[in-house]
């Protein structure tokens, strides 16, 4: 195990993704804000705000220890509860001004979990999803191409499990709907040896801006109407629900006692909730969409 390793690839990872953002956006205003907590650690928020590309977004590092695992970390592994641990990851948000780019989120992520006189528990953890407003079915299908091949040299089992897992996670089960159209998800990662599981989380990473900036590319300049960025709105209230509900991260932020801003830079900058919406909506709009909210197979 060498966590120092998987610090360097994450704080260049951060860069790596700030640089590709800022290419693609030189409008984008950046906020640079490093923070620590009292219990141990801390992190690097990089906030995105007011581009012409991207109306706000964030890549987030951070790296935090304590004396206890937080319950939404020990969920999947409960003999691991009471047991002190380390954390680190970079998480990113992207939210497309323009309705017809789709709305990305990415997070990779490596836990440790100590016990004195006992060997440390480690494993990995991430992915990346897709969240298309108006979807675009050769970008959907490049963007299942991209995941298919990062994880293709550690098996052709990997792109099927992952993208099921990704399915499976970003579900609203209250609304009866997926996040998005998927992409990758995978957690508690330490089926083989610690290089190989290092490995993979590299190659999601890396895949990550490679399956995104080209589809921001390609939509940046779709003209868009009043109607539709409201319908944007709308659906952007359903990525509020998920990250409040039922993200894992959100709520090991919160229950770590991490930096409340930095956690909830997830949120997009303006969301609508209107009763009954879907009433309100075109329904055009909604009959459109609808079909990419069930779990299905791209490539």
């Amino acid at each position: 195990m060498n966590k120092e390793a998987v610090r360097n690839y994450l704080t260049g990872l951060q860069q790596s993704l700030m640089d590709a953002f800022c290419g693609v956006d030189a409008e984008l205003s950046v906020t640079f804000d490093s923070w620590s907590r009292e219990e141990g650690g801390g992190g690097d928020t990089r906030a995105l705000s007011g581009g012409s590309v991207f109306e706000k977004g964030g890549v987030n590092f951070s790296h935090v220890m304590g004396d206890s695992l937080p319950p939404s970390a020990s969920a999947q592994r409960p003999q691991l509860a009471g047991r002190s641990f380390e954390a680190m990851g970079v998480s990113v948000v992207m939210h497309p001004k323009n309705p017809h780019v789709p709305t990305s989120h990415a997070n990779v992520r490596f836990f440790v979990a100590e016990k004195p006189g006992e060997e440390p528990v480690w494993w990995f953890g991430g992915g990346f999803d897709l969240t298309p407003f108006f979807p675009n079915d050769a970008d959907i299908h490049y963007w299942h191409e991209t995941a298919r091949n990062a994880c293709q040299p550690f098996g052709e089992d990997i792109y099927p499990e992952f993208k099921r897992w990704c399915d499976e996670y970003f579900y609203l089960k209250h609304r009866g709907e997926t996040r998005g159209v998927g992409g990758l998800f995978f957690d508690d990662l330490n089926r083989w040896e610690f290089d190989r599981c290092f490995a993979l989380q590299q190659a999601v990473g890396d895949a990550y801006a490679r399956a995104y900036v080209p589809i921001v590319e390609r939509r940046r300049h779709h003209p868009y109407t009043q109607e539709e960025r409201e319908f944007q709105q709308i659906r952007r209230g359903r990525y509020v629900e998920f990250n409040l509900v039922y993200d894992r991260g959100t709520l090991f932020g919160l229950q770590s006692g991490g930096r409340t801003e930095s956690i909830l830079m997830s949120m997009p900058p303006v969301a609508r909730w209107h009763y009954l919406a879907e009433d309100d909506q075109p329904s055009d709009y909604s009959a459109r969409l609808a079909p990419y909210l069930v779990p299905r197979e791209w490539l």
